[in-house]
């Protein structure tokens, strides 16, 4: 890859001209060789380019979108890249879950339940729901994140449970690019998880 400083004629010229790439960046052009590509995309690859398809939809969709677009425009401006270039990369980053943290919940209304989730750029949402064993519903709810960005999310109970009661936890959580994660945990009331 090279840097060229061009006539005004093609200066910030973007595209392809023979087997040359140009695309500016941070004000510059940058001149690139085009790839050479000697056999068929395998599958994965094949994969990959519909995900970077699907992000491309999603940034032209999240410029559009007023909500979306002011989210990102401070980060952008921040890192000094564009809108659609961070909303390209927030859809690509999987969000994922550390762990949940049930030492302060023993069934009581009141008692909290913590989930720890990373994300390039925080969680959008985390909702957690307890049901019985049976899968009959016990609560649910959205869980409240404690002090933007550190990516600990508070879940507070509402509903008591009897101590000795086998319980199912999920919490799912989604980024701002609507990437959705969930974890689960199985624990019996009252009893400390090994």
């Amino acid at each position: 890859m090279s840097e060229a400083n061009l006539k005004p004629t093609i200066e910030g010229y973007r595209g392809a001209i023979g087997k040359l790439v140009f695309r500016n960046y941070k004000g510059r052009t940058i001149v690139s060789r085009k790839p050479v590509i000697t056999k068929d995309p395998s599958e994965g690859q094949l994969a990959q380019r519909q995900r970077f398809k699907d992000a491309v939809t999603f940034a032209k969709s999240a410029a559009a979108n007023p909500g979306l677009r002011a989210f990102y425009e401070p980060i952008a401006k921040a890192k000094d890249i564009t809108i659609y270039a961070l909303a390209v990369a927030d859809y690509l980053k999987t969000p994922e879950f550390q762990y949940v943290d049930l030492d302060g919940y023993k069934g009581k209304v009141g008692d909290k339940i913590v989930i720890k989730a990373n994300d390039d750029l925080g969680m959008a949402s985390v909702n957690v729901s307890i049901s019985a064993q049976d899968g009959s519903p016990i609560e649910s709810g959205q869980a409240v994140e404690e002090g933007a960005g550190s990516g600990k999310w508070i879940y507070t109970a509402a509903v008591p449970v009897a101590l000795g009661t086998d319980i199912f936890i999920e919490a799912t959580g989604a980024d701002h690019a609507g990437t959705e994660v969930t974890i689960s945990a199985n624990p019996t009331v009252g009893e400390d998880e090994d």
